[in-house]
């Protein structure tokens, strides 16, 4: 695997279409932020001869990070596709952004794929190997996905690949450290004056060949004597883990025996254990030299990804239902079956409006036709789920992305990803099918957002613009989530982070020009009596002409959390007239909701109405309500009135090395633990109650405090009593 001649390139500059899903790869590349992976995928493009130069196309763009946003901020914010052709197969690379920001792309890029390389930098500690891979590296696990291991930066001060391929056995390797071993090492030139020494070429352990890159262009060699001791070791533990992951199982037997495995046995039995996902290689690359035709490594990663990989036939489908529910047989991946196929990237463009980069999972996909819509809604959010959106569309043009430009495709059969342009009601993770069979994929799992971002509207011009926009970031964003509270009368953004925050409000401005106010965000604070207490209310007024009459006598009481308000009727003889009693109602109620010494709405009072006097000619249903409310302030002013918080039951998931950290910080942030358990892989599940005021930048600070290994979730518990001196801070800054 990757030991021959150069292969083929694809020919720059044409659309690259894919007649058969067996002659499709769908790639995703996962990794560090600064790993490399978009350097590594330029790589790629060069040797596959997509580009004369590297990462550059025709337009001057780069072939993967050409949003407007990335190249001011270099650094990837979204999924972009590159398809190159290599060996006869059309191999579709997904980049994926590396700040764990931008997951909702990282996710989306694995559903499109079949297999992931892992892109993982020489200079990376390990701690930020396991924070950013481990948690995919298992998703990917779960469902059997074919994995490989992309050492980056060999030009790294003092590498140690040998120590780096141990650590990342240790990482990724799990009970079976030898499931993830080098296929190549690299081989080191002259030591430089600052004391590295920059590698040149790879030796192919199974071959004992060497592939030097030195020249620009790789050059097979054989190895000198002084070499081979230094490769035998290397070779001896790569064979006996691709025997140990052999079908035939007399193979170790006949190794251990000293029988000679021929090459063909071997690279055999590597290439369908890297297909089925027991065995991950470490491959080692580097972009080429200035003027250089090929980077080093990037020919043996080629071969890996066509010889190694599996193809969409392979691939377990997700499952179907109709619209309505009803289950449908699985999904084949066959160009002639029913059109299935999914958006997993939604994106505006300025010149060519909406595109959705599409995956089919079955039948072909064709411009001009008219396909079903549907799309779940927030079913897989943890929130409320919104209606199933449903829509016939007729498809736009197909196009294959390289850079800026759109290269237009005559059709995209199964197997294979394409860009859609102009299906205007189509969000991230709608299904497309047949209008006249009309199905629905089940949805990818998707982190709940947990950073707030109040905004508003910065002048009279965005008012109207702002819902729009929004709208339609959530739409192409479904790590994002829209909320209009109720309570504090805020638009609240909910993000991942504090990236995912920024570049929201930069596509705001830029792509929808919408200009907004960033606002701190409120938490839903309410009010109670701390004690009973009891209040007169007296509205009597009299200016000529019908006057206003009416005086109430109330008593309040604390009640349980939760209770709300609950209003008793204890007049005797007539004194409040039976029509007007349920006007004191209403007036107590509406001044609950305004709030009374802070603005929060009041709850968990029992308000009883004991006495009262009304005028025959005077009183009314609106001197009533006043004069109730007048007796629930009164009755405020004469107690302690205890200020509410939102507690939220908080679980956070650390490795255990965390742990105390974590409790610490939990502690610091008022919250009470209930427990802890241990889960799967080195890591301990907290559970505690955190007030929400506490939390609020939590998923930042979580990620500070674990380098990037923990995450959290969060849900509304109840609401307690807030700390006096932290209430008496929050009133004196209401002006209360």
């Amino acid at each position: 695997m990757g030991d021959k001649a150069n292969a083929h390139p694809g020919a720059a500059g044409r659309a690259m279409t894919a007649g058969q899903p067996s002659s499709v790869r769908n790639v995703v590349l996962v990794g560090h932020s600064g790993s490399g992976k978009t350097t590594l995928v330029e790589a790629m493009a060069l040797t596959a001869g997509a580009v004369k130069r590297a990462g550059r196309v025709e337009d001057g763009g780069t072939v993967s990070d050409y949003d407007e946003i990335e190249h001011r901020r270099q650094r990837s914010v979204q999924l972009s596709l590159v398809p190159l052709e290599w060996d006869g197969c059309k191999i579709n690379l997904l980049d994926t952004p590396g700040y764990a920001d931008f997951v909702g792309e990282l996710r989306a890029g694995l559903r499109a794929a079949d297999a992931a390389l892992f892109v993982v930098s020489a200079a990376q500690e390990a701690d930020a190997v396991a924070g950013s891979c481990r948690a995919v590296w298992e998703e990917c696990a779960a469902v059997g996905m074919p994995r490989a291991i992309v050492v980056t930066h060999l030009d790294t001060a003092r590498v140690d690949f040998d120590g780096l391929t141990a650590v990342l056995a240790r990482i990724f390797g799990g009970d079976d450290p030898d499931a993830v071993l080098p296929l190549y090492v690299p081989v080191l030139g002259a030591q430089q004056p600052d004391g590295h020494a920059p590698a040149t070429g790879l030796v192919g352990l199974l071959t004992e060949r060497i592939f030097d890159y030195g020249s620009g262009e790789r050059v097979e060699l054989p190895p000198d004597e002084a070499q081979r001791p230094l490769i035998a070791a290397a070779r001896d533990r790569l064979i006996e883990g691709i025997i140990a992951e052999s079908e035939d199982e007399t193979l170790m037997d006949r190794y251990l025996g000293g029988e000679e495995i021929d090459l063909a046995t071997l690279v055999a039995d590597l290439e369908k254990a890297v297909a089925r996902g027991s065995f991950h290689p470490v491959l080692a690359a580097a972009p080429a030299a200035p003027g250089g035709k090929q980077g080093l490594g990037t020919v043996e990663l080629l071969d890996l990804v066509t010889r190694g990989f599996p193809t969409p036939l392979e691939r377990r489908t997700p499952a179907v239902t109709t619209p309505e529910g009803q289950p449908r047989p699985a999904v084949v991946c066959d160009p002639d079956g029913p059109l299935v196929a999914e958006v997993v990237k939604t994106s505006s463009d300025p010149y060519v409006g909406r595109m959705s980069l599409v995956r089919v999972f079955s039948g072909t996909l064709r411009p001009d036709e008219t396909v079903h819509v549907s799309g779940h809604g927030l079913a897989d959010r943890g929130h409320e789920v919104q209606d199933l959106h449903e829509a016939d569309e007729r498809v736009g043009a197909l196009s294959a992305p390289f850079g800026r430009q759109q290269r237009q495709l005559d059709a995209c059969v199964a197997g294979d990803i394409a860009c859609v342009a102009k299906l205007s009601r189509a969000e991230t993770g709608d299904t497309l099918s047949a209008k006249d069979d009309p199905l629905l994929m089940e949805p990818w799992h998707m982190p709940d957002p947990l950073l707030p971002l109040a905004v508003r509207a910065h002048g009279k011009a965005d008012e109207d613009k702002l819902s729009q926009g929004l709208s339609r970031l959530v739409a192409e964003d479904p790590t994002m989530r829209l909320e209009q509270n109720q309570d504090t009368h805020q638009v609240v953004l909910w993000c991942l982070g504090e990236a995912h925050r920024d570049v929201a409000l930069e596509r705001l401005r830029s792509r929808y020009g919408v200009q907004v106010d960033v606002v701190p965000h409120k938490v839903s604070l309410r009010e109670t009596f701390g004690n009973r207490a009891g209040g007169r209310g007296r509205h009597v007024k009299q200016s000529g002409g019908h006057g206003q009459f009416a005086i109430c006598e109330i008593e309040v009481e604390p009640l349980p959390p939760g209770s709300g308000i609950e209003f008793v009727d204890k007049v005797v003889g007539g004194a409040v007239p039976r029509q007007f009693i349920p006007s004191v109602e209403k007036g107590v109620r509406a001044q609950a909701a305004r709030g009374l010494l802070s603005g929060y709405p009041l709850v968990d009072v029992r308000v009883t109405l004991l006495d009262g006097k009304a005028h025959s000619v005077d009183s009314s249903d609106a001197a009533f309500q006043t004069a109730g409310a007048l007796a629930l302030r009164e009755a405020a002013a004469d107690t302690r009135i205890d200020l509410l918080e939102p507690v939220a039951a908080v679980s956070v998931l650390v490795p255990d090395e965390y742990v105390g950290t974590v409790l610490s910080d939990l502690s610091g942030r008022r919250g009470r633990v209930v427990g802890t358990e241990q889960a799967a892989g080195g890591r301990t599940l907290v559970r505690a109650d955190v007030p929400e005021i506490e939390i609020g930048r939590y998923a930042v600070e979580l990620r500070s405090l674990s380098h990037g290994t923990g995450r959290f979730d969060r849900a509304y518990a109840r609401h307690e009593p807030m700390p006096p001196q932290i209430a008496g801070k929050l009133r004196e800054a209401a002006g209360a």
